[in-house]
């Protein structure tokens, strides 16, 4: 202390501390000027005594006027070493920084301007404080007040000139100190972030782009800053890295690419849209490199193929595209169950097209990875099975293509039937509303006959009857009306001349006596009109209800459609099909009169013109059992009728024992339902009559 006074004249000391500025640069002056000679005589010694006189004495003082003196001083001091500053730094920069801090906004200011001119003369030297003065102007460019901030700017743009001159700036050290800085929300300080963030991506000797996964979540959280300057700047800056990354040879996409994920599903729109678009970047230009993180980007990527942002959408479904297009190999960290699991995920969504592509995705890894796909059926299999009450038909569509796809193989086709006709019997609603849908694709994916011998057989044990009688109905009604199932009708109008037909009327008949309407449907598409008759004039009291009017009308109604119009013309010739005839005089008798069934159906009847009858044939039409009689026919090369109680291995009179008894079993499982259920009163229903012998119903 003793050695800075005896070389500091008090006038110069006492000017220092003084309230007017004036009197403080002026003795800022004359320091600078003492500096100078103890510099140029070598005296380093009382230049260290002076610059610690004037950190003690002025800038730790509690009177901010002295402290304001010290900073003047201090910055007059380094101008008077000039370049000799450098090993007097260590004393000189840390009670400058410490008044960055000052509670006293002038103070501040003097600061920013003594670093300032320290900086100026000292330039390169000055980047060994680099970390700490900026930390403490990422501070200062939030400041309260506006002259210090100012007076920082101005600091901030020297000491950037600095950096990008200096070889000395280490960008590793830097980095970390960045890091922490930027989910800051303050938007002066994010302002100040991603100006020094442009600023070293500029200089070539700095490789920012290899740091970006370390600041790249800031910059992107920037995006949806309140300030619309800020946003800009933000993503500019994003922008030219984007840039860097098509040009560059080599980049860690892998590390980026979960900060993009997460940004992805943020509610701001244009971050949202920024982050999708370097998504669609990466799996451009990473390709194989990101394999491993295919199931976190295309978590990201289908929720914004829904998007109510129309861009977003078209750069999410770009992106799709170009992820669908990557053959990818299990064996090379494809992790074929996270996609599964992603794509299962987004089957719950509520938007329709990200529930689409989901379903186009799992098509794909089917179609490419099937063993692998099949080892997690049991993780998807129940989703798979509930996305078919979607509301969407297009995606009740897709869905049965991705259980067409599974059931190529016979347990997963025997599995895939079940669980349908379970998930049928738990949710009505399904049957009643996309029954006919799913029935209809399932038979053009796996062939009808095959999925129509299968729903048969496990309808034929279901234990459910009201259930099994309301399928059996919804199914026979596909069979009578969907074009899909042509083919099929086809072959049962076969069954009394083709060992196929034959075969798949038997396999259809055990479960469609859960229905007596669907049996006689299949009787009248099989041609069997004989049986058909049988079953009519087998019916007792119970069977004939409101439910049995409701699909005799429909099947009265049917009759009319092309599709019988083989049996309309084969009224014709009576001779020949007798028993078409009986059935159908049979099924008139069970119809009220005054419905509307009765009338087209009597007005069918007339049409028959009355020369196609023939008299004597009619004659011999027997009124015994049906199965005591074979009927001549009229020509033995015309096998369209059937008789007899066996016909071309037909047992009939086995059939119709088999259709009793489980109108028997109905019957008995209505009555323990409904105990005590009242007679019925409808006026509509025809009256009781007593169960005949089959064969009592005469023309």
């Amino acid at each position: 202390m003793a050695e800075a006074l005896s070389v500091m004249p008090a006038a110069v000391l006492r000017n220092l501390a003084d309230k007017l500025y004036e009197k403080r640069k002026n003795a800022a002056l004359e320091v600078e000027g003492i500096v100078k000679q103890l510099a140029s005589a070598g005296d380093h010694d009382k230049v260290n005594a002076v610059i610690d006189l004037l950190t003690t004495e002025y800038t730790n003082s509690p009177q901010a006027n002295h402290r304001k003196g010290g900073l003047i001083s201090l910055a007059a001091a380094t101008v008077g070493l000039t370049n000799e500053a450098a090993q007097h730094l260590d004393r000189i920069v840390p009670p400058v920084l410490n008044s960055f801090s000052d509670q006293d906004s002038r103070v501040r200011y003097y600061a920013c301007e003594a670093l300032y001119n320290i900086a100026k003369v000292v330039r390169g030297d000055f980047i060994v404080y680099f970390n700490l003065i900026f930390d403490a102007l990422c501070k200062l460019s939030a400041d309260s007040d506006g002259n210090v901030q100012s007076a920082a700017h101005l600091l901030d743009r020297l000491v950037k000139d600095i950096v990008t001159e200096s070889d000395q700036f280490s960008i590793e050290e830097f980095i970390p100190l960045l890091r922490e800085r930027m989910n800051v929300l303050n938007p002066y300080v994010r302002q100040f972030l991603v100006g020094w963030i442009t600023v070293l991506d500029s200089v070539p000797d700095i490789d920012m782009l290899g740091f970006l996964p370390d600041f790249l979540d800031g910059l992107f959280n920037m995006l949806s800053d309140s300030s619309h300057e800020i946003r800009q700047q933000a993503d500019s800056a994003l922008s030219e890295f984007l840039h860097e990354i098509k040009n560059s040879p080599s980049v860690d996409y892998g590390k980026m690419a979960a900060i993009l994920v997460q940004r992805a599903g943020s509610p701001d729109e244009f971050t949202r849209l920024t982050a999708i678009t370097w998504i669609n970047e990466f799996v451009k230009l990473g390709g194989d490199q990101l394999v491993r993180y295919y199931a976190d980007i295309l978590g990201a990527i289908l929720p914004c193929i829904s998007d109510k942002e129309d861009k977003i959408r078209v750069v999410a479904r770009e992106t799709n595209e170009e992820l669908q297009a990557i053959n990818a190999d299990p064996a090379e960290a494809f992790d074929v169950g996270a996609i599964l699991s992603i794509a299962r995920r987004q089957l719950s969504s509520e938007w329709e097209a990200t529930r689409i592509e989901a379903l186009h995705w799992i098509s794909i890894l089917l179609n490419r990875h099937r063993v692998e796909v099949l080892t997690y059926l049991n993780d998807i299999f129940d989703t798979l099975l509930k996305a078919l009450s979607d509301p969407s038909d297009e995606v009740v569509l897709l869905v049965l293509d991705v259980h067409a796809c599974i059931a190529r193989d016979p347990l997963h086709f025997r599995h895939l039937v079940v669980f349908l006709v379970h998930n049928f019997r738990l949710n009505n609603s399904l049957l009643e509303k996309r029954g006919a849908l799913i029935i209809r694709r399932l038979c053009v994916l796996l062939n009808a006959e095959r999925v129509y011998r299968e729903l048969s057989t496990i309808l034929e044990g279901e234990s459910d009857l009201d259930f099994a009688s309301i399928m059996v109905q919804a199914l026979n009604l596909i069979l009578l009306t969907s074009s899909e199932l042509s083919e099929i009708r086809d072959l049962l109008k076969q069954s009394l001349v083709n060992p196929a037909g034959k075969d798949l009327y038997v396999s259809l008949y055990a479960s469609w006596c859960h229905s007596p309407m669907a049996i006689i449907s299949l009787c009248f598409l099989a041609q069997t009109y004989r049986h058909a008759s049988a079953v009519i004039q087998s019916l007792v009291e119970e069977d004939i209800n409101v439910k049995f009017l409701v699909q005799l009308d429909k099947l009265i109604r049917l009759l009319e459609t092309p599709i019988f119009a083989y049996l309309r013309l084969q009224l014709l010739d009576p001779g020949r099909y007798l028993w078409l005839f009986k059935a159908l005089y049979g099924l008139l008798m069970l119809l009220p009169q005054q419905s509307a069934a009765f009338k087209i159906l009597k007005t069918r009847l007339k049409a028959v013109p009355s020369y196609s009858f023939n008299r004597a044939q009619l004659n011999r039409m027997p009124s015994g059992d049906y199965y005591q009689f074979v009927p001549q026919m009229p020509d033995d090369n015309h096998t369209e009728e059937d008789g007899g109680s066996s016909y071309n291995g037909l047992n009939f009179a086995t059939r119709l024992q088999q259709f009793q008894q489980m109108q028997q079993q109905h019957r008995e499982a209505q009555k323990e339902e409904e105990p005590h259920r009242p007679q019925s009163t409808d006026l509509n229903v025809p009256p009781s009559r007593p169960r005949r012998n089959s064969g009592q119903l005469q023309l």
